[in-house]
């Protein structure tokens, strides 16, 4: 886990020169030193299919050994054995089809070896705010984390949060579509999401920041990225909290995005700090505005 962790500074970094809009740069990533390499995936699980280009070597006969293209009907043809059918199987089982079907009829105590030599009928899409996005070939065991690295990381407009969906069935939950949340506020599940093994068709998206607005009687108003889950008191916090002459009745603008509908939600700032009313959650394009006080 430590060692996913680690990985995460190398999604998180902004590209050199770049600042979120604003101007308002995101604190370093809450990361732990970095241990030892994250193990790579197994390619020993990776289930074969049309398109990938196998690698088999017949140790001591190497007049068998073949680098044949499993082709659309899911078979391979190989010396002596003609078509072997081997789409679905994980490369490890392909390897046992084969030296079981040589030392059936052929070969004494065969010595078998097969590799991917190119990984071509399986593929995951990431699309949004990454550096380089497109489709990426599945390679044994891909994780989310290893996607996203393929992917080149974020980009500075990225939120960090990722949402995943998946094509074909579901996860473990019944779900479609799991949100994951990748910066220094991650929970204890979105890590271990990190490691979420990823299936052919699945769509991983990487989601803009989101901004709330802050104005009145605040030291520093502006928009701020919401990070994690962004209150009325923490957006009023990253704005360099209240003037001598602001007031701790704060009003939330929220507008609809479906239908434009605007809400007024007053929050009284003095009540949440004694614990007599709930602080409210933000939502993307709040605007928080913070009146004069009355003497």
């Amino acid at each position: 886990m430590i060692a996913t962790l680690a990985l995460l500074a190398l999604l998180l970094a902004p590209a050199p020169g770049l600042a979120p809009p604003g101007g308002q740069a995101p604190p370093p990533a809450d990361v732990p030193p970095a241990g030892a390499p994250a193990a790579p995936a197994a390619a020993g699980d990776y289930e074969v299919g049309p398109g990938d280009v196998l690698e088999v070597n017949v140790f001591g006969n190497e007049d068998l050994s073949r680098i044949p293209t499993v082709q659309t009907n899911g078979a391979v043809s190989l010396p002596l054995l003609g078509e072997v059918q081997v789409a679905g199987l994980t490369v490890a089982e392909v390897q046992r089809k084969i030296t079981n079907l040589l030392a059936k009829d052929y070969l004494v105590n065969p010595q078998v070896e097969v590799k991917v030599k190119d990984y071509q009928s399986q593929y995951v899409s990431v699309v949004g705010e990454v550096n380089t996005p497109g489709r990426k070939p599945i390679r044994g065991r891909m994780r989310l984390i290893d996607a996203l690295l393929e992917s080149g990381g974020f980009k500075a407009t990225a939120s960090a949060e990722v949402m995943i969906t998946r094509t074909d069935g579901t996860f473990d939950d019944g779900q479609r579509t799991i949100r994951v949340r990748i910066s220094s506020a991650a929970t204890l599940q979105d890590q271990i999401n990190l490691e979420l093994p990823l299936k052919n068709g699945d769509i991983i998206t990487a989601l803009p920041k989101a901004y709330v607005t802050v104005d009145g009687e605040v030291n520093k108003p502006g928009r701020y990225a919401i990070e994690a889950d962004l209150t009325v008191t923490g957006a009023v916090s990253l704005a360099g909290g209240l003037t001598r002459f602001g007031s701790s009745g704060v009003r939330v603008r929220r507008t609809d995005p479906r239908t434009g509908s605007v809400t007024i939600v007053e929050v009284d700032l003095k009540d949440v700090r004694n614990g007599k009313k709930p602080d409210v959650p933000l939502q993307p394009n709040d605007v928080i505005s913070v009146s004069r006080r009355i003497f």
